[in-house]
C-alpha cells in the first residue's frame, strides 16, 4: 500500500475485525481521523492523524478504510450504538411480581430459541418460561406453572441458566436441587443428567448450587459453573460424574482459585472460558487444560467499584463474534461493554449506581445475551422483567 506522506501514523495494532479498527480510532485516540484495516496477512489496523489521499492509497479487496472526514461513516463506534431506552419484552414493565403467565419473579438466565422465542429461567417461580417476541404472556415449558417447588422430575427449585439444542430441547441448572436437568421440547417431565437431585456435595458426581451452563453443540459436552464449590465441571454425554476443568482449589482470589463463579462463556478462538467471579468482582479467562487463570476485567485483589475498570458483583457474561465482552454488572445496575482486549468498559444499558424502574434504568441485572444483530436482552432481575435494547 502507498499512503499520502502528509498523513501521520499514530500507531499500528493487531485486531481481528474491521469494526474493531474503527472503534480504536474513534474512541482511543483523540487525534485519529482515519483507520485502515488490512487482513491480507496478519490482520493489522493502522491509525492516522491526517487525511489520506485516495489517489495515493492502494486498497485491496480485503482492506477497509475508515476516513471520518471524507466518508459517510460516522465516528460513532459500536460502543455507543445501542438505544439507551429499553423495551420490556417479558414480565411487567412496572416491575410487578407474580405467578401469572404475564408475570415473572426474579428472572435469571435467558436464551433465544427458534421462531423468535425467548426462554427465561423464572427463578423464584421455579419454572422455565417461553415468551414469543411481542407476546404479552409466557408459557411454562418446564417446572410447575403455579410456581410450586420440588425435587421430582416434574418440579424445579430455583432454575438459573438454560441453554437449548437445535431442536429447542432444554438443558438447565436447577440450583437449589444441585443438579442439571434435560427436558425435551414439549415434554411434561425432565431427567437429571448431572448431580444428584436434592443432594449437595463436592465429589465428582455431585454439585453445590450450580448456576451457568454451557453446552458444546458438536459433542454434547456440558460445562457447569459449580458455584458454591468454586469450580467449573465438565460432563460428557451420559456420564454419571464430571471432571474439574477450572478452580476446585477453594474460594479466593489466587490465580488457581475461583470465588463463587456464576457467569460462564466459551471462547472457541482461544479454547478458553470467560468466568464471572461474583465475589471477587472479576472476569477471568481460563484456557482448557491450564492450571490457572489470567485476569481480563477487574482488580486482581477483588476490589469492587463503579469506575470503568471495576465491577461490583458481576453475574452474567456474553461475548460477540468480534471478541467483545458484555457483563451484567449487577451491583452497579448496569451492562458494561468491553472492547476485545480492553479492560476499560463503557456502560451501554442502565445508569451506573442508580437502580430504578424507568426504561433507561435497571435494578440488579443478572443476565445479558446478544443476538446476531447485536441487540441486547437483559434480565432486569429485581424489576422482574426482561429488557430489550436495540442495536442502532
Amino acid at each position: 500500500m502507498s499512503y499520502n506522506s502528509t498523513s501521520t501514523i499514530i500507531t499500528r495494532l493487531t485486531v481481528k475485525y474491521q469494526i474493531n479498527c474503527a472503534v480504536q480510532c474513534a474512541n482511543h485516540f483523540a487525534n485519529c481521523t482515519t483507520a485502515v484495516f488490512d487482513s491480507l496477512s496478519i490482520p493489522q489496523c493502522t491509525l492516522y492523524s491526517g487525511r489520506l489521499s485516495t489517489a495515493n492509497l492502494t486498497v485491496s479487496m480485503n482492506t477497509i478504510v475508515y476516513d471520518f472526514q471524507q466518508s459517510n461513516l460516522t465516528a460513532t463506534p459500536i460502543l455507543d450504538r445501542w438505544n439507551k431506552t429499553g423495551i420490556t419484552v417479558a414480565g411487567a414493565s412496572n416491575g410487578s411480581v407474580g405467578k401469572a403467565p404475564n408475570l415473572l419473579s426474579t428472572p435469571y438466565g435467558i436464551t433465544l430459541g427458534s421462531f423468535n422465542s425467548l426462554y427465561i429461567a423464572d427463578l423464584n417461580n421455579n419454572r422455565i418460561q417461553k415468551w414469543m417476541i411481542n407476546a404479552s404472556t409466557g408459557t411454562t415449558m418446564a417446572g410447575l406453572s403455579n410456581g410450586t417447588y420440588g425435587t421430582s422430575s416434574v418440579a424445579l427449585d430455583s432454575p438459573v441458566s438454560v441453554v437449548l439444542d437445535s431442536n429447542d430441547n432444554m438443558y438447565f441448572t436447577d440450583r437449589n436441587n444441585h443438579r442439571v436437568v434435560y427436558w425435551a421440547n414439549g415434554a411434561s417431565s425432565g431427567t437429571t443428567i448431572a448431580g444428584i437431585a436434592g443432594t449437595s456435595g463436592s465429589t465428582n458426581n455431585t454439585l453445590f448450587g450450580p448456576t451457568s451452563i454451557v453446552r458444546d453443540s458438536s459433542t454434547g459436552t456440558l460445562y457447569i459453573a459449580d458455584t458454591l464449590n468454586n469450580r467449573i465441571m465438565k460432563y460428557l454425554v451420559n456420564a454419571t460424574s464430571g471432571t474439574v476443568v477450572a478452580g476446585g482449589n477453594g474460594p479466593g482470589t489466587g490465580i488457581t482459585q475461583l470465588y463463587n463463579p456464576i457467569g460462564l462463556a466459551f471462547d472457541s478462538s482461544s479454547n478458553s472460558f470467560l468466568i464471572a467471579n461474583y465475589l471477587s468482582n472479576t472476569i477471568v479467562r481460563w484456557v482448557l487444560g491450564a492450571s490457572s487463570w489470567t485476569l481480563v476485567i477487574g482488580s486482581p485483589t477483588g476490589l469492587s467499584g463503579s469506575t470503568s475498570t471495576l465491577l461490583n458483583q458481576p453475574v452474567g457474561i456474553a461475548s460477540d463474534p468480534m471478541g467483545n465482552i458484555y457483563v451484567a454488572d449487577s451491583g452497579n445496575h448496569r451492562i458494561q461493554f468491553f472492547f476485545a482486549g480492553q479492560s476499560n468498559g463503557t456502560t451501554i444499558a442502565g445508569v451506573t449506581g442508580s437502580s430504578g424502574i424507568s426504561q433507561n434504568q435497571l435494578n440488579s441485572p443478572y443476565w445479558v445475551i446478544v443476538d446476531n444483530q447485536l441487540n441486547l436482552y437483559v434480565s432486569d432481575t429485581s424489576n422482574n422483567r426482561v429488557q430489550f435494547f436495540s442495536h442502532l
